[in-house]
């Protein structure tokens, strides 16, 4: 299993575990990047800076590069 920071532009995927602190991983799951949820990779950030997602749901946020790491997904999801 790879993680959101291994994961391609334009790749498609779904978190599919997160392996944060709690009030972390809460505060991910209050704007929507929770367990099962998919997601698109739009573009990186240069110099190991933060990946710029695009839920489902039609939602855009800056993700860090710490938490990306942190986050199991399983590729391949629809779109």
């Amino acid at each position: 299993m790879s993680t959101l920071a291994s994961a391609a532009i334009g790749q498609s995927v779904r978190i599919a575990k997160a392996e944060l602190e709690e009030d972390i991983a809460a505060w991910l799951a209050a704007v929507g990047l929770a367990e099962g949820e998919e997601l698109v990779v739009l573009r990186r950030a240069a110099f190991g800076g933060p990946l710029h997602v695009r839920l489902a749901t039609g939602g855009e946020f800056a993700v860090a590069r710490e938490i990306a790491q942190k986050l199991s997904v399983d590729a391949g999801a629809p779109k």
